[in-house]
């Protein structure tokens, strides 16, 4: 199937007055469906086109919405893209069925047509939405793990995260992220007690997704640090009192 780009590149040498023949030559395409194209442009579907691959692409209506999926996909999830075969899946904890219900609540809510389904697997719950569109909606899919290629936000995509910083928090959290009580000990009038506090965690291994992360709790005003493991600067913590406070009111411990 030809995308609308192709169709219109075609359609204009059509209309630069050359025959069916020598652009059929030229781009390969049949008469036939360039013919087709002068009455209908866009590809008839079984669904209709998503907002990103209209003639002009617009942005996803529930954008809270979008902003919790992208920061779970960015975390769990990835997108099978093949001619016969298309889906957006987050492989989500067993122990987590809130967050199960959330990450299939996300994907409804961004794409309503589509059909939603969970597999069950050791320990874990794999929310799968069948449709190619998600290739538009979330353009960071590519071949290979996230952490081995770049990932950049386009700029309606930074617009929305923006616009919804904590939604977009939540999801790379409930994917990658936990929060745990930690303890250390201390002396208390000459006697070594032991002192627990909580702290948020979050662990990816893409330099681009942690900075995405960190750069998006700079602008709600939440502290961190790198906590390095083995040499990997893999994790992020943020562990002060009023920055785990307001993780707490805006995004919580998994349930």
């Amino acid at each position: 199937m030809y995308d609308v780009s192709t169709r219109m590149r075609a359609l204009a040498l059509v209309a630069q007055g050359r025959s069916l023949n020598s652009v059929s030559k030229e781009t390969g395409i049949s008469r036939h469906a360039i013919t087709c194209w002068l009455t209908r442009l866009e590809p008839l579907s079984r669904t209709p086109p998503c907002v990103r691959c209209r003639v002009t692409p617009g942005i996803p209506g529930d954008r809270p919405a979008y902003a919790y999926l992208l920061g779970l996909y960015l975390g769990d999830g990835y997108i099978i893209s093949r001619p016969r075969q298309h889906y957006l899946m987050v492989t989500c904890a067993a122990a987590w069925p809130g967050l199960v219900d959330a990450a299939e609540d996300a994907m409804r809510r961004v794409l309503p047509e589509p059909s939603v389904s969970r597999t069950e697997r050791a320990g874990c719950i794999d929310v799968r939405s069948y449709t190619q569109h998600w290739v538009c909606l979330l353009p960071q899919h590519g071949p290979g793990k996230k952490h081995e290629r770049p990932i950049v936000l386009e700029p309606w995509q930074q617009a929305i995260v923006d616009a919804h910083p904590w939604e977009f928090i939540r999801g790379l959290i409930h994917s990658d992220g936990c929060r745990i009580t930690n303890w250390t000990t201390r002396m208390v009038g000459g006697e070594r007690k032991r002192y627990e506090y909580p702290r948020y965690f979050f662990t990816n291994k893409s330099d681009d997704i942690r900075g995405l992360y960190t750069g998006t709790l700079d602008k709600v005003g939440v502290e961190w640090t790198h906590c390095a493991r083995n040499g990997d600067p893999y994790n992020v913590s943020v562990a002060k009192k009023a920055s785990v406070a307001l993780l707490d009111t805006h995004v919580g411990p998994k349930y």
